[in-house]
């Protein structure tokens, strides 16, 4: 079944990972994928894929923490397409992590929820805009556990993960009587996702550990693929999800305790 067939999607920080596997879904399902990041060889490589697949994609070097930038790269994607139907924030929200709490400089804590908060204001608003005028579109973004429950030395992400869904209650408040749905998708990190790879091919030996015990956490013994999530993302974007805002989908496999009772080191968020 092509969900997204005659969709416009532009998606935000596209690279060879969760970003682009979302993009892959997207051009999979039927959508005219716009692409975009800061650097254009990740972004190309994704969008070479999804054209020799036979699906539709153009690329950008967009920043979205640039209002001026964003608005100006979706003005074009209306002009070309007509519409934007899809809209999707998946930049990278640099956080120090493994420090706790307490000894954390306040300008380290705070940052991530800043960029956080203007990134996704910048480009949801923008799509809100553009939605409104078609009385019709979707606008997704992605959280982590942290923003469902307590989790140690995550620093200032899980205040922006928080921050992030509850942005998504509000907005989709505001857009739902224009026909537009604000969701979030929440997930417990992708164990096929760069950062993770990153650490399993460290070789560092906490490794293996620490994965069993995140699968530990969860219900179902598992955590979520990109593909899971890519999925999902399609499903809420599709008509299918029509009468689904302003709430988040949890992705996370139920998870459910977490670190909480156990303060470990996260080995590649050091």
């Amino acid at each position: 079944m092509i969900l997204l067939q005659h969709k416009t999607a532009i998606v935000y920080g596209v690279s060879d990972s969760l970003g682009g596997a979302v993009a892959r879904a997207f051009a999979r399902a039927g959508a005219h994928v716009f692409l975009t990041g800061h650097r254009l060889a990740p972004v190309q490589k994704v969008a070479d894929e999804i054209i020799a697949a036979g699906g539709l994609a153009e690329v950008a070097v967009v920043d979205a923490l640039d209002q001026q930038a964003v608005n100006a790269h979706l003005d074009m994607v209306v002009a070309k397409t007509g519409s934007v139907d899809i809209s999707f924030n998946l930049i990278g929200i640099e956080a120090k992590q493994n420090i706790p709490l307490l000894d954390m400089n306040p300008d380290d804590f705070v940052h991530p929820v800043k960029t956080a908060m203007r990134t996704h204001f910048i480009t949801a608003t923008a799509a809100g805009k553009q939605m409104s005028k078609q009385r019709s579109g979707a606008i997704l973004t992605l959280t982590a556990t942290p923003g469902g429950i307590g989790y140690p030395l995550v620093g200032g992400f899980g205040p922006a993960c928080c921050a992030i869904e509850s942005f998504v209650k509000g907005l989709a408040s505001e857009l739902g009587p224009n026909g537009v749905r604000v969701v979030n998708i929440r997930s417990a990190g992708s164990p096929d996702s760069h950062p993770f790879l990153d650490a399993i091919n460290s070789g560092a030996p906490e490794v293996p550990a620490f994965l069993e015990k995140l699968k530990d956490d969860t219900m179902l013994k598992a955590l979520p693929l990109m593909a899971d999530i890519a999925n999902t993302a399609v499903f809420l974007a599709s008509e299918m999800a029509g009468k689904i805002t302003g709430v988040t989908i949890d992705v996370t496999a139920g998870t459910t305790a977490a670190l909480n009772y156990k303060m470990m080191t996260i080995p590649f968020l050091q």
